[in-house]
């Protein structure tokens, strides 16, 4: 799945064609993802133009002078295509812009989405009120970190995936910022002193910050814009090394917590 690095490229790669165009061609191929398409998407976005474009947490923002913003979501497999040589099966909307541009939102699983706001009133957006600050952001402290884990006795990893303690980390970046930290994943979240939460918030920015450089990881179907892979999966601490070497020196070990899978380092973890 898309995570946040992921998104933030996606954004970047949008805005470069996207920001101060026309949309002379708004055309939803499907009504819906994974929930549906607003039956009024193509009136209200054909002839707009792009003012900007943002990303929440895992969603990605467009915004118009018309006071409408679109919001996505990349689900588990979905990514856009510029200007793709041959519109496939899976691009379930097609947006052109005057300079002749050409983009497809494909998401061959349909687990991604597509709404609708006004602009104004994003911050209203359902899945936005229930969510913590971003991770990048500077409401992400020490301090917060302490105050919204005090108490907390539920391991330190599912409360980092928690998108109401903090808004858009996802499984991979949260393996490899504990492994960064030194924290265990199974350590009860509101057990952690102080000076290592700030250590933990320190490797959650560095983490991130690197993946975006990096273009996201390559996960599956994951592509950015351009088609270009990630590469941050080739600086991976412990996510998917199960078996070898951590940079300890000791063993990567995985386990399973919520179905979902855990890679850590006994050694240097605590």
């Amino acid at each position: 799945m898309p995570e946040l690095p992921e998104v933030e490229t996606t954004v970047a790669g949008l805005r470069s064609v996207l920001e101060g165009s026309v949309l002379t061609r708004v055309e939803p191929r499907r009504a819906d993802l994974r929930w549906p398409i607003p039956v009024d998407l193509r009136q209200r976005m054909t002839g707009a133009t792009v003012t900007g474009l943002s990303r929440r947490a895992k969603y990605g923002l467009i915004e118009t002078d018309r006071g409408d913003m679109m919001i996505f979501h990349l689900g588990m497999s979905g990514r856009w295509r510029i200007d793709p040589a041959e519109i496939g099966a899976h691009d379930h909307l097609l947006l052109e812009t005057g300079k002749g541009h050409v983009l497809a939102l494909n998401d061959p699983r349909r687990f991604g989405s597509l709404d609708l706001v006004r602009s104004d009133a994003w911050q209203s957006y359902t899945p936005f009120t229930r969510m913590g600050p971003e991770p990048l952001g500077p409401d992400f402290d020490t301090a917060y970190l302490a105050g919204a884990l005090s108490g907390k006795g539920t391991s330190i990893k599912a409360a980092l995936l928690d998108q109401r303690i903090v808004a858009g980390l996802g499984n991979i970046y949260v393996c490899e910022a504990l492994n960064m930290a030194g924290i265990a994943p199974t350590r009860a979240a509101g057990k952690i002193g102080r000076a290592r939460l700030a250590l933990l918030v320190e490797a959650i920015r560095d983490v991130l910050s690197a993946a975006i450089v990096a273009g996201g990881s390559t996960l599956r179907d994951y592509a950015r814009p351009d088609g270009e892979l990630g590469y941050f999966s080739k600086q991976w601490r412990v996510y998917g090394r199960e078996g070898e070497s951590c940079l300890c020196g000791g063993t990567v070990l995985r386990r399973v917590d919520g179905g979902r899978s855990t890679f850590f380092c006994p050694k240097c973890q605590k």
